[in-house]
């Protein structure tokens, strides 16, 4: 049997949140809330919140993107069940890749734990090629290093040409 939190110890992670369905702007903020509220957790910053492009479907609206920090002591794969459900409840039906959502939620570091399974890639595969994902995390761990690509803010200098609108504090 597999425990489903570790509960001697916690872990740094930080989460990406997008929206770009049904006032973006709220379902982000709702997001931030429905994770302050997770079991075997506790949030601990949250990024300023911006407006992207999408990308790869580009016919859709454009996303509402932050990032925030949080100490868990679940699992990485019981943490992921967790913002599966998170996006359930906040009404997400998954389509096709890149489709509009109305929330995504997508951990990007646990700790410094590298890790690969059919279910679960981290650090988060594409985060170092997206400044939507950088610029937020950033704003809140300025000193973050990417396990296995380096700082943060190097992989953000590569990506620049991405545009990127400051929208508001969360």
């Amino acid at each position: 049997m597999t425990s489903d939190f570790y509960p001697e110890s916690s872990n740094q992670v930080f989460i990406a949140l997008g929206s770009n369905l049904e006032n973006p702007l709220s379902q982000v903020r709702r997001g931030m809330l429905l994770l302050a509220g997770l079991e075997h957790s506790r949030l601990i910053k949250r990024s300023s919140l911006y407006r992207t492009a999408p990308i790869g479907n580009i016919d859709q609206p454009d996303f509402i993107n932050a990032v925030v920090q949080m100490e868990t002591s679940l699992t990485p794969h019981h943490l992921l069940d967790a913002l599966l459900e998170i996006e359930c409840t906040c009404g997400r039906v998954r389509t096709f890749p890149n489709a509009p959502r109305i929330l995504d939620l997508d951990i990007l570091l646990f700790g410094n734990l590298q890790h690969c399974d059919t279910k679960l890639v981290l650090p988060h595969p594409r985060m170092h090629e997206r400044a939507f994902v950088l610029q937020p995390l950033l704003e809140i761990a300025v000193d973050c290093v990417i396990p296995g690509r380096g700082p943060a803010v190097a992989c953000l200098t590569a990506c620049m040409e991405q545009p990127l609108e400051y929208i508001a504090s969360s």
